[in-house]
């Protein structure tokens, strides 16, 4: 009995998660006024700084999950379940930030219709990761796992959106652009934008099979 208080039980994952996913919201935002105002250098710089900042703050609370999860002893959802879903959301800001870099070693002329629509599906994909991650505790109430399943399902649309979008993207690319730096480019931008997209469909898959074995 003795040995089992000293022993950590639960930890606090669930609070983590929710540092780690305002993170990828608040990157996701900078990204966004960063290709609204990408024609202004002084605001360019200025949210791709922010990207960057909220990408090594999610690092941290990445760090802290992992080193949390090796010393608790009862975990409050399965480790591999916590391991995967912290580093798939680690994941989506990571290339929030690989796409503002991209940007800036490409050094593109200016940000096309496409980027900006990629751009606003990706960052509604990150607001709905929120939430859905806001629920993760209150799992027990049958009303909360239902709103957490009903966000992933529209987190499941917005990349089916972005999909579309991409395939538009790509066709108007090849067919119109003629410099073909400028399409080496872009298409590398489209690229890493649909693939955050990707990633937060990932996390909403990881967070319906916790919604199912837990609930």
């Amino acid at each position: 009995m003795l040995f089992g208080k000293l022993l950590p039980r639960e930890g606090n994952f669930f609070e983590l998660f929710n540092q780690h996913a305002a993170f990828i919201t608040e990157g996701a935002r900078a990204f966004m006024l960063m290709i609204e105002n990408y024609g202004d250098l002084a605001l360019r710089e200025r949210y791709g700084t922010e990207v960057v900042n909220a990408e090594r703050a999610a690092d941290k609370v990445t760090a802290e999950v992992n080193r949390l999860l090796h010393k608790t002893f009862i975990t409050p959802i399965d480790r591999e379940q916590i391991h995967g879903l912290i580093n798939a959301m680690d994941d989506i800001v990571d290339l929030l930030q690989d796409a503002t870099e991209t940007m800036q070693l490409y050094d593109v002329r200016a940000m096309t219709e496409e980027v900006i629509r990629l751009g606003d599906l990706s960052a509604k994909c990150c607001e709905r990761v929120e939430h859905a991650v806001s629920l993760l505790s209150k799992l027990s109430r049958h009303d909360v796992a239902e709103a957490a399943i009903k966000t992933c399902e529209e987190i499941d649309k917005l990349e089916s959106d972005a999909d579309r979008v991409m395939r538009s993207a790509m066709s108007k690319l090849f067919r119109e652009e003629t410099d073909v730096r400028e399409l080496i480019k872009l298409k590398a931008i489209y690229e890493q934008l649909e693939s955050i997209s990707d990633r937060c469909e990932d996390v909403a898959n990881l967070i319906e099979g916790i919604v199912l074995e837990n609930s």
